[in-house]
């Protein structure tokens, strides 16, 4: 069992949450409400930041003693809506949200995963048609390790998790988000994950 904080109660972090206290683990779930996200970082060996990615680097960044030593799974994408409110553009060109909160949290372990799917895909990956991919980003391999162990709670087989190196390559990941708009429009809300087909 691992004392988690979820930072954020919509779509994403409700589902988590839910799968992730399923497997046995102690978790609590942090909105919006003053010192919530602080009482419930404190407290966790892993945080997941599952709030809207436009404002989680301001978010978080005031965490950085809160999030002390922790490890730090993102799995937020930092876009700019279009008017249908489906991601536009990356509010991090060039760089990540990844990156940003590994930035300003020097002393928190950053691994990102679960950013290149729709949030059904989370936690009930063997619901698809074909094998998914979930991706790891992250500087530290014990850090990794302990996200390999989550994911495998949620129902990832190790032949689906791609460790593709440091944080850095989670602007690839985060990019990836780009593609999600237009295939929602071309096939509706039907849940999807960007895999590597061998």
């Amino acid at each position: 069992m691992t004392s988690i904080a979820v930072l954020g109660n919509g779509r994403v972090g409700g589902n988590l949450a839910t799968a992730l206290t399923r497997a046995g683990h102690e978790v609590t779930v942090a909105g919006r409400a003053p010192g919530g996200a602080a009482d419930a970082a404190r407290t966790a060996r892993i945080v997941i930041n599952a709030t809207p990615g436009a404002g989680s680097l301001e978010r978080l960044a005031a965490l950085r003693e809160e999030l002390r030593d922790t490890i730090l799974v993102d799995v937020s994408n930092a876009t700019v809506d279009g008017p249908d409110g489906l991601p536009a553009d990356l509010i991090h060109p060039g760089s990540s949200l990844a990156e940003q909160l590994q930035e300003a949290l020097p002393e928190t372990h950053v691994v990102k995963t679960l950013n290149t799917m729709l949030f059904p895909v989370m936690t009930a990956p063997a619901m698809l048609t074909r094998t998914p991919t979930v991706f790891l980003s992250g500087e530290d391999p014990g850090a990794k390790q302990s996200v390999r162990a989550l994911l495998a709670d949620l129902g990832w087989r190790e032949e689906w998790i791609t460790d593709l190196g440091g944080i850095r390559t989670a602007r690839a990941t985060e990019a990836a988000v780009l593609f999600v708009p237009h295939v929602i429009r071309a096939s509706g809300f039907v849940p999807f994950a960007i895999s590597i087909s061998r």
